[in-house]
């Protein structure tokens, strides 16, 4: 698990494309300061498994799920991504629950520039704005933030100076591909919801037999 507090900005060092899948080299001092092989680190929001960490550098294996369904599929050597350990027992939750299970990208429709802070909206897939609502919490490249406005194509944050100084996405321009989780509880909420509707539909089917 993850909170969606980004510790520092590393850098994709190589990529290994193998058959459906890929082996990615990251460097990340802070993150693989006291990684071990099998640790979870989060890359742009995706929990991976941490292999052969030295020297301030980290191996990942990204399976072809993982590359369909994040941008992780265009890291390229000299990408900069967010990085964040897994959360420890009895950490601060600083930000929100995160995963690091994206559900899929979304790309940048406009930033808006204010005098101390940022407006950057995204366009977002069919099927994932029901998940998202307004002053709840969303990750974006394993940034956790909070929805400011949202519509059925679309959302907004607001970026303060310190998000857009410490994190990838202040580098975001119109166009760029972000990953997104959305918020879990959201997702099994629909989940019970949904079940709860199924099992009702069947009593009342049988009850007027």
């Amino acid at each position: 698990m993850f909170t969606g507090i980004v510790e520092e900005i590393g850098e994709i060092v190589d990529v290994v494309a193998q058959d459906d899948a890929a082996r990615l080299r990251v460097r990340g001092p802070v993150v693989t300061s006291d990684a071990r092989p099998g640790d979870s680190i989060a890359v742009n929001g995706v929990c991976l498994t941490v292999v052969d960490p030295a020297d301030g550098v980290f191996g990942v294996d990204v399976m072809g799920e993982t590359l369909r369904r994040s941008s992780l599929a265009g890291a390229t050597a000299g990408t900069r991504v967010n990085l964040e350990r897994a959360v420890a027992a009895g950490d601060r939750l600083g930000g929100h629950i995160v995963q690091g299970h994206v559900d899929g990208t979304a790309s940048v429709a406009e930033r808006v520039e204010h005098e101390d802070w940022t407006t950057v909206r995204f366009g977002v897939p069919d099927g994932l704005t029901r998940y998202v609502v307004e002053k709840g919490s969303i990750a974006v490249d394993g940034v956790s933030l909070t929805v400011t406005e949202v519509d059925d194509v679309s959302f907004a944050v607001g970026l303060i100076p310190t998000t857009l100084r410490e994190t990838t996405l202040g580098e975001r321009t119109v166009g760029s591909t972000v990953n997104l989780e959305v918020d879990v509880v959201a997702k099994y909420v629909e989940r019970l919801v949904g079940a709860h509707r199924a099992h009702q539909g069947a009593l009342d089917t049988s009850h007027g037999k």
